[in-house]
C-alpha cells in the first residue's frame, strides 16, 4: 500500500486544473510549429531575405518579381498630393454640377430617334409617342419639313431638307452634337414601325457598352458580298456611342460620294466604306427579333412565335394599326407578368413548411408583406367606412360627404374587380350579379397599399336558371405598385426670402420678442433673408394728437440695423378697420419684383434657417405653394409643465414640441394647428396670376364680399392652378395665444378660427382634468 506524499497531491492537483486546457495548449503549440516551419521553407524557396535587392538605375520597379518586396509594398500606398494655387494667378470659384450624374460621368442609357416627315408628322409619329414615349427617357423625331407645326408633347427637330442622305446625316450630327455624351445607346427607326419598348430597353441594358456595335435586321446591298450588310431601317437599329464618335468624321464624305434613295442602306455604306463595320442580327447572345406584318392582317390573330417575341413590328399603314399592335402586345405581357406571379406564388406556398411560421406565417395576397402591427393604440391603422353615395370620413372634419370624384372611382372600381373575381372563380356554376353595396370600409396601409372589406348583396343565378339574393363579405387589396420619381422643376436654397408680418395694433407689444429672435435666428448667422413690417393702424390709431402704437416697434426695428449694419428691415404702414389677409399681402406684392419669394408669418412664428430652407425647397414658383402647420402649444394654465418621467399610473402625455431644448425646462404639450393657416410661402407672380384669376370670376361688390372672406391659402387652392402643399414644419414651434377670430370672416373661416382657439387650449386628459377639478371645488 502506498501513500501519496505532498508533492504528488500538488501535482494531481495542477493536471486537474489545466485538464480542460490541455486541448487548447496543443493546438497552439501545433498551429505556430506548422507556421515556423511554413516560414522557413519560403525562405529557403527564394533568395536571402536579408539581402536587399537593388535594381539598376532608370530600371522600373516590377512589383511581380521577387525582389524588392518593401518597394512593392509602397505601390499600394495611397500618395496624398498636397493642394497648392498659384499666388499670382486670380482665385477662380470651383462650380459644383447641379445633379451628381453629371459630375460622376454616368449617362443615360438609350436614346430613341424616329424619322419622320410631312405627311405622317401628326398621324403616325403621334401614334408612336402615345404607345413607346413613357417608357424611354429620351424620344425626339427628326423631319426634313422647315417649320413643322410641333404636336402637344413631342420634340421635333427640322433640318429643313428632307432628301433621305441628308435627313439621316443630320440626324446622326444632331445626335452627336447634342447628346453624345449622355447616352450609351442611339435607336433610329421609322414613324411606321411598332416598338416593344421594354423589350428594346431590357435588350439595350444586356449590350456591353465599350463596343462599336451596329445591331438590327441585317440585309445584303444589291450585287454585294454577304460581309457587306445594313440593317434595314424599317425595323430600327442600335447604334453604340462608340460607333457614333468614330462615325462623325466621316458623314461629310459619305454624304458627298455615296448616293442611295434610303437612308438605311445609306448609313450601311458608310459605316462599311470608312469604318469596315457591318450590320449584326446577333451579338453576346442577344437575338434582334422582327416581324414583317403583312397587309391587312389581324394583329390579334397573330400568334407565330416570330410575331409574339419580335422587338419590332413592320410596316404599319395607320395610327388605328400601331394602337391596335400596342394592345396585343401589352396583353401578352400582362399575361406573362400574371403568369409569373403565379409561378412565384406557388413557390413561396411550397417553401412556406420549411419556415419556422410554418403556414400560419404565410401572408395573403401571398408574396405581399404581412398587414402593419400596431404595437401601442396609437398606431392603429383606422378603417373609413363608405356607402355607394356617401362617405363617412371627410376631409373637413365632417360627419358626412358625398362621394365623388376620384374617391367615387376608386369605390367603383373596387366593387366591379370583386364582382369579376367571383365570377372567375364560381364559373360556370354559378354567375352573381350586384344588387347593392351593403357596407364598404378602406384603410391605407404603408407597408401592403390600399385595403378593402364590402359588404355585397348579389344575386346567384345556377345553370339551370334558379335564382337567389346572397350577402357576402369580400377582401380586397391594392398593392402599392413601383415607386416613380416625380419630375420636379429644379430649386436652390441660394434663394433670397422676403419675409412679411402683418402686425395690428393688439399685436405690437409681442413683436419686440419677434424681432428679438429673428436677430437671433436670421440676422446673426446671416441668412439670405428680409423682413418686411406691414404695421396696420386702425381708424382711430395714431392720429394727430395721438400716440403712435408701434413706436416701440420702430425704435426696436431700427436698434437691429444699428447692431447689424447692412441690415434694413423695411416697414409699410396701412389703415384700415378690419383688413384682411388678402388686402395686405396686395400692398406688400406691388411693392417687391415678380420673382420675390415671400414668407407670410405671424408675429408668434420663430422662424429659423431649417425652416428658411425648407421654404425655398418647398415652394417653385409656377408650380407649388407651401403653407407650413407650425406647432402650438396648449395654454399653460391648463397644461403645467411636465416632468420628464410623469407621474406614476400616468397616462399618456399630449406630444411635446418637435426639436424642443431640455435645457429651458420641461416642455409644455402641443399639437400642429391644421386649422390655422398664416404662414405660407410662395412666389409673388404665383400670387398676382391667382389675385387677378380673382378679380376675373368676381367683380365688383361680390369681389369685395370674398376678400373678406378669404385668407391668401385660400386664393391659391380656388383661383390658382398650383399644387397646393400643406404639411406639418416641426420648426415652427408657436406659444400658447388666441386668435382674435372677427365676425367680418366668412362663415368657414371664422369656425376654423373658433375651432383653433378650443382645440389649442389642451389635451383630452388635461381637459377632463380642468374639468373634474371644476366639479370638485363647486361640490364643496
Amino acid at each position: 500500500m502506498h501513500v501519496a506524499g505532498p508533492a504528488t497531491m500538488r501535482l494531481s492537483s495542477l493536471l486537474a486544473l489545466l485538464r480542460p486546457a490541455l486541448p487548447l495548449i496543443l493546438g497552439l503549440s501545433l498551429g505556430c510549429s506548422l507556421s515556423l516551419l511554413r516560414v522557413s521553407w519560403i525562405q529557403g524557396e527564394g533568395e536571402d531575405p536579408c539581402v536587399e535587392a537593388v535594381g539598376e538605375p532608370g530600371v522600373p520597379h516590377n512589383p511581380d518579381s521577387r525582389t524588392g518586396l518593401d518597394q512593392s509594398d509602397e505601390d499600394f500606398k495611397p500618395r496624398i498630393v498636397p493642394y497648392y494655387r498659384d499666388p499670382n494667378k486670380p482665385y477662380k470659384k470651383v462650380l459644383r454640377t447641379r445633379y451628381i450624374q453629371t459630375e460622376l460621368g454616368s449617362r443615360e442609357r438609350l436614346l430613341v430617334a424616329v424619322l419622320t416627315s410631312r405627311a405622317t408628322l401628326s398621324t403616325l409619329a403621334v401614334a408612336v409617342n402615345r404607345t413607346v414615349a413613357h417608357h424611354f427617357p429620351r424620344l425626339l423625331y427628326f423631319t426634313g419639313q422647315r417649320g413643322a407645326r410641333t404636336p402637344a408633347g413631342m420634340q421635333v427637330v427640322s433640318h429643313g431638307d428632307e432628301r433621305p442622305a441628308w435627313l439621316m446625316s443630320e440626324t446622326l450630327r444632331h445626335l452627336h452634337t447634342h447628346f453624345g455624351a449622355d447616352y450609351d445607346w442611339f435607336f433610329i427607326m421609322q414613324d411606321d414601325t411598332y416598338v416593344q419598348a421594354p423589350r428594346l430597353a431590357a435588350l439595350a441594358g444586356h449590350l456591353s457598352i465599350n463596343q462599336d456595335l451596329y445591331l438590327g435586321r441585317a440585309e445584303e446591298f444589291i450585287g454585294a458580298g454577304e460581309q457587306a450588310r445594313y440593317c434595314h431601317g424599317g425595323f430600327g437599329y442600335l447604334l453604340s456611342r462608340s460607333l457614333l464618335l468614330r462615325l462623325r468624321p466621316h458623314l461629310d464624305g459619305c454624304r458627298g460620294d455615296i448616293l442611295s434613295a434610303r437612308p438605311d442602306e445609306w448609313l450601311g455604306r458608310c459605316l462599311i466604306d470608312s469604318l469596315g463595320i457591318g450590320c449584326v442580327s446577333q451579338h453576346q447572345g442577344q437575338q434582334y427579333r422582327s416581324f414583317e406584318l403583312a397587309k391587312n392582317r389581324d394583329p390579334e390573330k397573330e400568334g407565330s412565335s416570330a410575331f409574339l417575341s419580335a422587338f419590332a413590328v413592320h410596316p404599319v399603314s395607320e395610327g388605328t394599326l400601331m394602337y391596335r399592335l400596342h394592345k396585343r402586345f401589352s396583353a401578352l405581357e400582362l399575361e406573362r407578368a400574371y403568369s409569373e406571379i403565379e409561378q412565384l406564388q406557388a413557390q413561396i406556398q411550397n417553401l412556406t413548411v420549411l419556415t419556422p411560421e410554418g403556414e400560419a406565417g404565410l401572408s395573403w395576397p401571398i408574396g405581399l408583406p404581412a398587414p402593419f402591427t400596431p404595437h401601442s393604440r396609437f398606431e392603429v391603422l383606422g378603417w373609413d367606412y363608405f356607402t355607394e353615395q356617401h362617405t363617412f370620413s371627410c376631409a373637413d372634419g365632417s360627419p358626412k360627404c358625398p362621394l365623388q370624384g376620384a374617391s367615387r372611382a376608386d369605390v367603383g372600381d373596387a366593387v366591379e374587380t370583386a364582382l369579376e373575381q367571383l365570377n372567375r372563380r364560381y364559373q360556370p356554376r354559378l354567375r352573381f350579379q350586384k344588387q347593392r353595396l351593403l357596407n364598404g370600409y378602406r384603410r391605407f396601409d404603408p407597408a401592403r397599399g390600399m385595403e378593402y372589406t364590402l359588404d355585397l348583396l348579389l344575386e346567384a343565378m345556377t345553370q339551370r336558371g334558379h335564382r337567389r339574393a346572397l350577402a357576402r363579405r369580400v377582401s380586397l387589396l391594392r398593392p402599392l405598385s413601383r415607386v416613380e420619381i416625380l419630375p420636379m422643376p429644379y430649386v436652390t436654397e441660394a434663394t433670397r426670402v422676403q419675409l412679411v408680418l402683418p402686425l395690428p395694433v393688439a399685436e405690437a407689444a409681442a413683436a419686440l420678442a419677434f424681432l428679438e429672435a429673428f436677430a437671433a435666428s436670421v440676422l446673426e448667422p446671416r441668412e439670405h433673408a428680409l423682413l418686411t413690417l406691414l404695421l396696420v393702424y386702425g381708424p382711430r390709431d395714431g392720429g394727430r394728437g395721438a400716440p403712435d402704437p408701434f413706436l416701440g416697434v420702430k425704435a426696436a426695428a431700427a436698434e437691429l440695423e444699428r447692431r447689424h449694419p447692412g441690415t434694413r428691415l423695411a416697414w409699410l404702414a396701412v389703415r384700415a378697420e378690419a383688413p384682411s389677409q388678402v388686402r395686405l399681402m396686395d400692398v406688400v406684392s406691388k411693392k417687391h419684383p415678380v420673382d420675390t419669394l415671400f414668407f407670410l408669418t405671424t408675429v408668434w412664428t420663430r422662424p429659423g434657417p431649417e425652416v428658411l430652407n425648407r421654404c425655398r425647397m418647398n415652394a417653385i414658383s409656377g408650380w407649388q405653394a407651401f403653407f407650413p402647420v407650425h406647432f402650438q402649444e396648449f395654454n399653460p394654465a391648463l397644461a403645467p409643465q411636465r416632468s420628464p418621467a410623469g407621474p406614476p399610473g400616468a397616462g399618456p402625455d399630449p406630444p411635446s414640441p418637435p426639436g424642443a431644448d431640455p435645457s429651458r425646462g420641461a416642455p409644455v404639450g402641443g399639437r400642429f394647428d391644421r386649422q390655422a393657416s398664416a404662414e405660407g410661402c410662395f412666389y409673388n407672380a404665383d400670387y398676382l396670376a391667382a389675385r387677378a384669376r380673382l378679380a376675373g370670376e368676381l367683380a365688383g361688390q361680390e369681389e369685395e364680399e370674398a376678400l373678406e372672406g378669404l385668407e391668401v391659402m385660400d386664393v391659391f387652392l380656388r383661383f390658382s392652378g398650383l399644387h397646393l402643399f400643406r404639411a406639418v414644419e416641426p420648426g415652427l414651434v408657436q406659444k400658447f395665444s388666441l386668435r382674435d377670430c372677427s365676425p367680418r370672416l366668412s362663415e368657414e373661416l371664422y369656425h376654423r378660427c373658433r375651432l383653433s382657439n378650443l382645440e389649442g387650449l389642451g389635451g383630452r386628459a388635461q381637459l377632463a382634468m380642468a374639468l373634474f377639478e371644476q366639479e370638485q371645488a363647486n361640490s364643496t
